[in-house]
């Protein structure tokens, strides 16, 4: 048996506890020495891949929001929560179920190991705040009482079952396997500077704040670690879909959207196309629309239109719904692509609609 820590553990041993109330006070936190300086060369590269890969859906000047709720990666209770893991993991790896992709070459992702890292210190020098120390310990409180709160406050932004709605996902397993039980009461407690965020620390007792904090860390029981087994990527010559079939004449909704059920039944009627998936490449890695290639938002058109001819339909989606699949189609289209499109729904528009995705394999890792 592999001797290892588990978050089942971790949790399990959290819920051995509930019973235990925190202390009335909010804990009182030193400050730690920063993260390394960058040289100029790494600063600049970070700055460039942080406007390729980041600026989209985070915007131009990190304010967060800028496309499908990506949070601020300016905000003060963020940046000076701990960094770096709590920012380096989900831009490394992403988080499962959302609209965050992993940018690590590892998981399919155009950025290496030390890039990502240089853009997590780039962060953190922009933001210009000092670091907190944060503890490892358990935030322990009432689950059920956590709940309940959890349920009057929190669900309007961030979904009854913890999913997302304007806000993060706060049940999300990466998450919480990622960041301490003091990283998430620092949030609720300071909320996110300049965000709809609040901060609950004048609206909720320090109980409150405590139960919600055990509730949302219970959420991490079943959580298991997998790993994706990379496909091979498409050829040019596998980029058009039913090459000898008929042009699916897309009646299209303002000159640029395709509803899920068009989109469906030309693909089922073996209609003519090329599907680009716009996400990075790891989440294609994961669930793909069947056909679809890896088409980066960010990616160098000179490379990734090579193989794609002008008189084939183009269909472009995301996940995040339509930004990405959005950008791409306007930069194609600016390049002369006429017949092109974007998916209304995006891909999980389209998964909550029961339409058919492609997974990747994946390899579990037994305790």
């Amino acid at each position: 048996m592999t001797k290892r820590i588990t978050a089942n553990f971790f949790s399990a041993m959290i819920l051995l506890q509930v019973s235990t109330f925190a202390l009335a006070e909010a804990p009182q936190r030193s400050t730690i020495s920063p993260p390394r300086t960058l040289t100029s060369q790494q600063a600049e590269v970070a700055a460039k891949n942080y406007q390729k890969y980041c600026a989209l859906c985070h915007g131009a000047d990190r304010q967060g929001h800028a496309n499908d709720h990506a949070p601020s990666l300016r905000s003060k209770s963020l940046m000076e929560s701990g960094i770096a893991h709590q920012v380096l993991r989900p831009m490394q790896y992403g988080r499962t179920g959302t609209a965050m992709g992993g940018y690590l070459d590892e998981v399919g992702g155009p950025m290496t190991l030390d890039e990502t890292w240089n853009l997590t210190y780039w962060l953190f020098e922009q933001a210009g705040y000092d670091r907190l120390k944060f503890s490892t310990n358990p935030v322990l409180g009432d689950i059920e009482l956590g709940e309940q709160v959890y349920q009057k406050e929190c669900t309007t932004c961030h979904g009854d079952k913890g999913q997302g709605v304007t806000g993060p996902a706060l049940a999300n397993p990466s998450a919480l396997a990622h960041n301490t039980d003091d990283f998430i009461r620092h949030a609720i407690e300071n909320g996110r500077q300049d965000t709809p965020m609040p901060a609950f620390k004048d609206k909720l007792s320090q109980a409150d704040i405590d139960n919600i904090t055990a509730f949302l860390r219970s959420k991490a029981l079943g959580w298991k670690d997998e790993t994706p087994i990379l496909k091979a990527l498409p050829k040019p010559e596998q980029y058009i879909i039913n090459n000898q079939g008929d042009d699916p004449n897309f009646d299209l909704k303002d000159d640029m959207y395709v509803s899920s059920e068009e989109l469906s039944a030309a693909l089922v009627a073996k209609k003519r196309m090329v599907l680009l998936d716009t996400r990075v490449p790891s989440v294609w890695q994961t669930a793909h629309i069947e056909g679809s290639i890896p088409f980066p938002y960010y990616a160098d058109l000179d490379e990734t239109v090579a193989g794609i001819p002008k008189d084939v339909q183009i269909i472009a989606y995301c996940s995040c719904p339509r930004a990405a699949a959005d950008y791409t189609i306007n930069k194609l289209r600016k390049r002369g692509y006429t017949r092109t499109a974007v998916l209304w729904e995006g891909i999980f528009g389209w998964m909550h609609k029961g339409f058919p995705v492609m997974r990747g394999d994946i390899e579990g890792i037994d305790d």
